[in-house]
């Protein structure tokens, strides 16, 4: 997909492909069939167990007939990016440079775009590998106002994706992540100040703060990513990019009485800048 032979620098290819700097340059580790079927197992049991740890995990797969313990399980789940979502005591002293902010939307009446964006990451099979997905969405109508894969867990293909959002459709109020590395990064967070942007970080393990992501993940992996095996991130990207503007333009949503997400946005926006 990336053609070095090209004369349009890579820098500039990675952008019209909608991809992170780092995925062109990065060399694969292999990883066995075995293992990507085991992963695969996994993030469709996070989804409906995501309390389950390590040990519940191993268990729950046990019961499916597979050969794997505890540790094996761990290692997977750090590979993929994930982690049991339960309140856990505080028992390490974090990084002094990355600083935990405190959790803005509690009881807060969120009713028009871009009064708060919210953003994660999750983690997408393919036939012999992975990737990691990150999206910008507008919280009060549920829109994906941008989105970039990568195969690393960098900070740089989160970083284009909000600059991409902010360019094309402003400022948020607040913005609301979890306490992931790339979102506590003094790059993440100096960007959202520059734009004097407020920072909301959810509770340590609290997936309920950041609940419409978590739900736009299962609707991607259910209504997508697992009714296709993609060869490559070409692929993975052309289906995110299709079933993205589906999501966006065509698919209804219960919570938003039968609309659209583009609808929502388009009509609060129209009614704002009327009021005006």
């Amino acid at each position: 997909m990336i053609d070095r032979t090209h004369p349009l620098p890579v820098v500039r290819q990675c952008h019209l492909l909608n991809l992170a700097r780092s995925t062109a340059y990065y060399q694969p580790t292999p990883v066995s069939a075995t293992a990507l079927a085991l992963m695969r197992r996994i993030d469709e049991l996070h989804l409906h167990y995501p309390f389950a740890g390590a040990r519940m995990l191993r268990d729950l797969l046990r019961q499916e007939g597979h050969t794997i313990g505890r540790r094996q399980v761990a290692t997977l789940m750090r590979r993929m990016g994930i982690e049991a979502l339960y309140r856990k005591p505080h028992l390490s002293r974090r990084h002094p440079a990355h600083t935990i902010y405190p959790y803005l939307l509690r009881d807060l009446t969120i009713s028009r775009p871009n009064h708060v964006w919210a953003a994660d990451i999750t983690y997408i099979p393919m036939r012999r590998g992975f990737v990691y997905l990150f999206a910008v969405l507008d919280w009060a109508s549920r829109r994906v106002l941008a989105w970039r894969l990568s195969n690393t867990l960098t900070t740089d293909f989160c970083l284009e994706a909000v600059r991409e959002a902010i360019t094309q459709y402003g400022c948020p109020e607040v913005f609301n992540t979890d306490q992931g590395c790339q979102f506590t990064s003094q790059e993440f967070t100096g960007l959202l100040k520059d734009h004097g942007i407020q920072i909301s970080m959810d509770g340590k393990g609290c997936w309920r703060d950041n609940v419409f992501v978590e739900r736009l993940w299962k609707s991607i992996k259910y209504e997508e990513v697992y009714l296709h095996a993609y060869e490559t991130i070409g692929a993975a990207q052309q289906g995110l990019a299709h079933y993205l503007m589906f999501y966006n333009q065509t698919r209804p949503h219960q919570a938003l009485d039968g609309q659209t997400p583009d609808q929502v946005y388009s009509d609060n926006l129209t009614t704002q800048r009327t009021a005006a």
